[in-house]
Order: structure tokens, then sequence, then C-alpha cells
């Protein structure tokens, strides 16, 4: 029985990953279904309808062990073979970190880095060569964010665990790409909240999901092991580089 060639898309009922699935099905045709992973049921079927290409649907919590086990078991039994994985799932929340509630900051942990890291050690038996793994970062991997500084961090994890990944799958022709956006125009900011000026100025840096996904998508098949949208976040990028972090840090606790 021939195998399934499909794309797997976590985090696909809402935001980036939701364009991802769009895209992905009007790029790449040759797919024969895509894989969509979200919380919300109704959601996940609204955007298969919508889709040029066949989609499964699987609503399921991934912060949830219940349901990365259910996952796993699904792969074992229908072993596809997964030409694209995207970990798109994740949230952050605003806030001084004293002030934020433990289960959201545990959330954050479990769902940004503990979710993505299943997903991807669950897919890998699955990829052949010239497979892609698009892990969804942020630019907030570029220097710890006072007021956002667990999710800073859970991103961070995010970039340095997909770089060196991308290097020990080099000889499987694997490639690995981290995609650190800067502030995206879905509902993320709904659920992480406010926090005044840098909100503000993160509002103004504010980028189109589809362009960051078209972008990421290109970088992805140049193999490039990272995707910045946008001068500004390119620029954050540089200056993470070349300016020490205790001077940043200093600069971003005047805007809070």
């Amino acid at each position: 029985m021939k195998r399934k060639n499909i794309a797997v898309i976590t985090g696909a009922s809402s935001g980036i990953g939701r364009e991802f699935a769009r895209q992905i099905g009007e790029k790449y045709t040759k797919l024969d279904e895509l894989w969509l992973l979200g919380r919300s049921e109704e959601r996940l079927w609204e955007l298969q309808a919508q889709l040029s290409l066949p989609a499964q649907v699987f609503p399921m919590d991934l912060e949830a062990e219940e349901s990365r086990s259910r996952f796993a078991g699904i792969l074992a039994k229908e072993n596809p073979c997964i030409r694209m994985l995207v970990n798109s799932a994740g949230f952050g929340k605003l806030g001084d970190f004293a002030s934020t509630a433990c289960t959201e900051a545990l959330g954050m942990i479990g769902l940004n880095c503990g979710a993505l890291t299943y997903m991807t050690y669950s897919c890998l038996p699955y990829m052949p060569p010239k497979s892609r793994i698009l892990e969804i970062g942020s630019a907030a991997a570029f220097t710890p964010q006072p007021g956002f500084a667990v999710y800073a961090a859970t991103k961070a994890y995010v970039l340095s665990f997909s770089r060196a990944l991308g290097r020990e799958l080099k000889e499987r022709e694997i490639g690995v790409t981290c995609v650190c956006p800067g502030p995206v125009d879905t509902a993320f900011f709904q659920r992480a909240g406010e926090n005044g000026r840098m909100a503000g100025l993160k509002r103004l840096s504010m980028a189109k999901p589809e362009d960051v996904v078209k972008k990421a998508l290109a970088d992805a098949a140049r193999r490039r092991d990272v995707s910045v949208y946008g001068f500004p976040m390119k620029g954050a990028q540089l200056l993470s580089k070349a300016v020490p972090h205790s001077f940043l840090l200093s600069a971003m606790g005047k805007l809070l």
C-alpha cells in the first residue's frame, strides 16, 4: 500500500498555523493530505472546507499528555510519509513573572517547548530525505525580555533546539528552519494581554501572517536555518548580536 505524502501542522485552528495550512495547500499540490492539529474542532473543520488539498482534522490540546500519546498512536497506525512538519502551537502571556499565574507559566513551557519537542521527536521517524521541519519561534528569542520573560525564554529554546537539530539532521537531508517573526496580526495578543508602551511598540511593527508564512516557506525551501521577516526584526536580530544584553535589558525596562 502506497504511503501518503502529508504535511503535519500544529496550531492550525488559528493564526500563523492556519495561514501555513492555506499556503502549503496552494503551493505543495503533490501532497496527498494535510493533517491539521488544533484545539478548536469547529475552526479546524472550517479550515478544511477552505483548502485546496484534502485534509484530516485532529482536534487535540498538545499540552495534554493524552493528546500527544494519541497522535503518536495515529502515526504508528497510518505510517505516513511526512514531507513537512510545522510546529505552530504555542502561546504567550505578557506581564511580570511574579504576577503571572504559575499554571500559565508552566503551560507556556509545556506547549511552546514540550509539545514542540514531542511532535518533532514523534514525526522524525516518518520523515524521508528532502523533508522539512519548520519550528515556529519568535524574535523574542533574540534577547531576554522583561515583562515577557517566560515566553521569550521558551522561544530561545526553540531557536537553539532548531539550529542544533538542523545540524544533526544534515546528513539525513532533512531541513530545519526556525521561523522568528516579530508581532504578527493574529489573535495572539488577545491572549497575551497588554503591557503599556512595549505592547504599543509591538503593534507598530505588526506584520501580516500571510507575509510571514510566505517568507518562511521560501526560506525553508532554501534550507535556511532561521527565517526572519521584515527589516525591523532583522534589525533586532543584528542588534541582539552586536549590543550587550545588559544594555538591551535596561532599554526595554524603561519602556515597560
